[in-house]
């Protein structure tokens, strides 16, 4: 079917990718690789569907030169410097293997020496955008192994423009060898002054355009957009070509405030101008081409998907990293990218490889990027797969990875944090407050960096790493916490410590009351909801709120709600007893406890854990009141969890309590304690009623002091 308008003819295009970008959802591929098939469905080895071939490509080279931009403006050199030499030897030796090798392997193959130059190059670049995307789905972007992917991905992005640059220059020119190095000097003259005058610019003239211009964010972006494609315009016509001119043209604003607020809002555009691209260039393939190739691309693409991973296992082994880290970052490097592509189609437009090389390219981009996909997504399972074959790529001390750990310095451990990011690193400090013991462990570097300064044992590790635990203190563990959010890494963890022989508790995270049922089933002995707990809390506060906050007056007077820890030296006290107002001239004026607020509570009434109280009083006193109303018990008493505990007594055969109910034996009265279950026959009863008959055999669950419980067990069975 042939469209005569060509807005019916983009419509065509823009259905056929939704629809095949919908199969590819379901196959769980990128993007690209449904577009490009989608190019080849609609194009003349397909339904014929494409015509307008210049204003599809037109949209191309501004999705190309936008995307290049993105690139410059997203480049972070900072991160470079943070990963060290790992970064740069794993960037440079990757690209230098796999370019030598890839080229052997294409004359080895007959192709022209030029033709397979383009294709060994071709074969060195990876994905930043299909990588990036991958990782941050997983939550491994911060991880180690995430930080050093994206620092050789960006080494490789710097090195596809320099080659570019180099290809542009000596691209396309005929005449003697005296043309071409006078157009080689030409080349380079007019990129000095380029770059020259952009880096004059962003000295002089952008800041302060910028910050102009920021007064409008449709204004900021629609300058950047220019930006990019008038610097595309005139690095094409200094004969660099268009990507070099809107890369440099992302990197001069790089160093502004506005270049996270800029990529966001581009990203999108971007994207969206990209599809015309691959759609492009798959309308362009020829399917017997294609297929002619098919033999070389599966050995290119194998050289590409298990060649590029060994490479980097044995650079991160040799500069001291463990083999998980080495292999999980090698995946990253197991496909070729869409600069790749953009290589090729280069190439093709200056003459030097046929299409029949450019399908090649393409086939082994098609093959390597889906497959690698799914290496990255199941990349935990397929370690432990392989782990065992992987020991000779880590050193017998991978020394770049123990200095992450504080392993000398732990003390006597209570607990055992798993996930030290916003939520367990708030969880961290409320228990060294508490003089608790702990250590913890994360799988950021940075954030281990940090709580190392503060004096806290830390441990690198990944909680999905089935050799974590054999590195952790478990043997002086009471508790082990894991603050991560996933469902199947908690779930592993739990198996995990079982096959190590963990005798403590376990208190998991759950994101859903579904997943806190799924995590108590399977044994966790505590659960934590940090959403459903927040929420509570933030109904609390509101709820306060609404009655105490009212109309301002013209007082010097604020108000703040204060919740009242439970090692306070307060818990438990009446308000009379507290001398906050003598202290700090501050008053509690409201006190909500559950769904309930009392309001002017008086001087008799208890103070709770937990409870939340409204002061008031002068604003600078306010500060001065939390932190008097904060003050520890700990350092006078022994902490709670020494006063309080939990046991399981025995209840004896022959016990004169079998067959009375719970409320007939009086037991709070006279054993001193309470019955909070009964595990009867591998059951449990949970909060049984007065009305519950004990029976032979019953384990009473009970609480209550430790001193007195103590005594109850030596007595036990009752």
């Amino acid at each position: 079917m042939m469209f005569d308008n060509m807005f019916h003819e983009i419509t065509a295009i823009l259905l056929a990718a939704a629809g095949l970008g919908i199969i590819g959802l379901v196959l769980r591929q990128p993007l690209i690789v449904s577009l490009l098939a989608a190019g080849i469905l609609i194009g003349p080895s397909g339904f014929g569907l494409i015509r307008s071939h210049d204003q599809i490509e037109l949209l191309a080279h501004i999705g190309i030169a936008l995307l290049l931009f993105v690139v410059g403006l997203k480049l972070d050199l900072h991160l470079i410097r943070t990963t060290g030499k790992v970064a740069l030897a794993t960037g440079l030796g990757q690209v230098l293997f796999t370019s030598v090798f890839g080229f052997v392997i294409a004359l080895g193959l007959g192709l022209a020496v030029v033709e397979a130059v383009y294709v060994a190059v071709a074969l060195t670049f990876s994905s930043t955008i299909i990588i990036v995307k991958l990782l941050s789905d997983k939550r491994e972007i911060d991880s180690l192994h995430g930080r050093i992917a994206i620092g050789f991905l960006i080494i490789q992005d710097i090195v596809v423009v320099l080659v570019m640059i180099g290809l542009t220059a000596l691209g396309g020119r005929s005449g003697g060898q005296e043309n071409v190095v006078l157009h080689v000097l030409w080349v380079l003259g007019a990129g000095v002054a380029f770059l020259a005058g952009i880096a004059l610019m962003t000295r002089y003239v952008l800041p302060a355009l910028l910050k102009y211009l920021a007064r409008s964010q449709e204004l900021l972006v629609l300058f950047a957009v220019v930006w990019a494609i008038s610097l595309a315009t005139l690095g094409d016509a200094l004969g660099f070509s268009k990507e070099v001119g809107a890369f440099l043209g992302g990197v001069s604003l790089a160093s502004t405030p506005y270049r996270e607020a800029l990529s966001t809002r581009l990203v999108s555009l971007r994207d969206f101008l990209l599809i015309f691209f691959f759609i492009d260039l798959g309308a362009r393939l020829n399917l017997a081409l294609l297929g002619a190739q098919v033999g070389n691309a599966a050995v290119f693409s194998l050289f590409v998907l298990i060649g590029n991973p060994l490479i980097v296992l044995v650079i991160m082994g040799y500069l001291g990293y463990r083999k998980r880290t080495g292999f999980l970052a090698g995946l990253t490097v197991a496909q070729i990218s869409e600069f790749s592509l953009i290589l090729g189609a280069l190439g093709l437009s200056l003459g030097h490889i046929t299409m029949e090389t450019m399908g090649l390219i393409t086939l082994v981009g098609l093959l390597t990027i889906g497959i690698s996909t799914y290496l990255i997504l199941y990349s935990g399972p397929l370690y432990q797969l392989l782990s065992p074959w992987l020991q000779p790529f880590e050193r017998k001390v991978p020394y770049q990875e123990t200095t992450l750990d504080s392993t000398d310095t732990v003390p006597a451990t209570d607990i055992i944090l798993i996930g030290l990011g916003n939520y367990g690193g708030g969880i961290a400090l409320r228990l060294l407050q508490r003089k608790r013991q702990l250590v913890g462990v994360d799988f950021d570097p940075a954030v281990l960096d940090a709580w190392q300064k503060q004096g806290l044992p830390v441990f690198y590790g990944d909680v999905g790493d089935p050799e974590l635990l054999e590195h952790l203190p478990l043997g002086r563990a009471r508790l082990v916490v894991s603050t991560v959010r996933d469902r199947n890494l908690n779930l592993n963890l739990k198996k995990n410590l079982q096959a190590q022989g963990y005798a403590g508790k376990l208190v998991l995270t759950a994101r859903h009351e579904e997943e806190a049922r799924d995590f108590l089933t399977a044994g966790a002995d505590i659960v934590l909801r940090p959403f459903f707990d927040a929420a509570e809390q933030a109904a609390d506060y509101l709820a306060a709120a609404l009655y105490v906050f009212t109309e301002s007056v013209d007082w010097p007077v604020g108000l703040r709600i204060f919740r009242l820890e439970a090692d306070s030296l307060f818990a438990g006290s009446l308000i009379g007893a507290i001398p906050l107002r003598r202290e700090t001239g501050v008053s509690i004026i409201a006190v909500t406890r559950g769904k309930k607020t009392f309001f002017d509570p008086d001087s008799h009434m208890p103070l709770y854990p937990g409870d939340r109280l409204v002061l008031s009083g002068e604003p600078e006193k306010l500060a001065q009141a939390e932190a008097f109303l904060a003050l520890s018990r700990l350092a006078e008493e022994e902490a709670v969890e020494e006063r309080f505990s939990i046991a399981e007594i025995p209840l004896a055969f022959e016990s004169p309590l079998v067959g009375r109910s719970l409320a007939d034996t009086r037991f709070r009265e006279t054993f001193g304690v309470t019955v909070i279950g009964i595990r009867r026959d591998g059951r449990r009863l949970a909060a049984p009623t007065g009305k519950e008959i004990l029976q032979a055999g019953d384990g009473l669950i009970v609480a209550g002091k430790s001193e007195v419980i103590k005594s109850l067990q030596s007595k036990a069975p009752i």
